[in-house]
């Protein structure tokens, strides 16, 4: 018998970073052709494969950080240290600085939240993000990470996630994700939601909606002596219900004195994330949940992560400190 032809043009649906390649070589995608296919979605320009197409706006300059403020090892050159942060079981001294540091994070989002309307750009939002994190002696993680140029991610419609805030006023019916994490007392504390715009409709409040569900579940789900793939079953049984997809280039991560850990946190299920939940470790979880298909591009700013189809993605993220009946929600006002 024969066998069909391996594709020679990438699917509209790309696989995710482990699942074997779209080419039929039998590799995982992230090491065949994710970077070619990333360089040709670049050539395409930053609305290839959307519907109704968010455009960049303009950039400001980066925001000054007074220099008093601590500072991660970053701040200054973008480049994270490559030191091997330690176990995944932090010390009672690391949970209480991350204490500190979520619930900083936790007011930060609540504060900026309250901006958001139609007419207000997503770099006012960053400004306010900004001094926020400076009022309270902290640094933007965000800032100069991997050269990342502003304080806050502001990801509008079908950006899934790393929107950079720019010029673009907020739009009635829109919806936006504020991703905001501070670096306070040596720690960085991680939490985002997404808001509505003005009056959205129905199919995007219902999005919404599923996915708080889905990081509902997620957190339900951690429990001392399970695998980590139990987060991300839970989490696509939900969203796979109501019709909707999870990304699965993008995950959550172990946090503490560094801003992501080796320790990864997948939104999907994936039998091979068999790491075992103690008490003690921190991580976050994070699914980001689209309307239609799981899969993304990336515009040409490198960052801004896009639905492939256009359709609208949401996402919710909490830090978590697993504790031998299950999590606490650490990013909380």
């Amino acid at each position: 018998m024969t066998t069909a032809a391996p594709p020679r043009t990438p699917p509209a649906v790309l696989p995710g970073p482990n699942d074997a390649c779209w080419c039929g070589s039998g590799t995982k995608y992230k090491k065949c052709h994710r970077g070619a296919d990333a360089a040709e979605a670049r050539k395409k320009g930053p609305d290839a494969g959307a519907r109704k197409g968010i455009r960049p706006g303009v950039i400001s300059p980066r925001r000054e950080v007074p220099l008093h403020i601590p500072r991660p090892d970053y701040a200054l050159t973008g480049r994270p240290s490559r030191k091997d942060p330690g176990s995944d079981i932090k010390t009672p001294d690391v949970i209480a600085r991350m204490r500190k540091a979520c619930k900083a994070a936790a007011e930060v989002l609540q504060e900026v939240s309250s901006h958001v309307r139609p007419g207000i750009t997503t770099d006012e939002l960053d400004a306010i993000t900004h001094e926020a994190y400076i009022k309270r002696g902290g640094y933007p993680s965000t800032l100069n990470y991997h050269r990342y140029p502003k304080s806050l991610c502001t990801s509008v419609n079908e950006v899934i996630c790393h929107g950079i805030p720019d010029s673009r006023p907020l739009e009635d019916g829109d919806i936006v994700n504020l991703d905001v994490t501070i670096f306070l007392d040596g720690v960085h504390g991680d939490c985002s939601a997404t808001l509505f715009v003005g009056n959205v409709d129905e199919e995007s409040q219902r999005l919404v909606r599923v996915t708080r569900e889905c990081l509902e579940l997620g957190i339900a789900a951690v429990k001392p002596g399970r695998p980590i793939s139990d987060i991300g079953r839970a989490i696509e049984t939900h969203a796979t219900q109501n019709g909707m997809s999870v990304v699965r280039a993008y995950c959550g991560h172990g946090i503490g004195e560094t801003f992501h850990t080796a320790l990864q946190i997948p939104h999907y299920y994936e039998p091979e994330a068999d790491t075992v939940i103690q008490p003690g470790m921190i991580f976050t979880v994070e699914p980001m949940i689209n309307l239609g298909g799981w899969g993304h591009r990336t515009w040409d700013d490198e960052w801004t992560a896009v639905t492939a189809d256009g359709s609208r993605s949401a996402q919710f993220e909490h830090t978590l400190l697993v504790t031998e009946q299950g999590a606490e929600i650490l990013t909380v006002a």
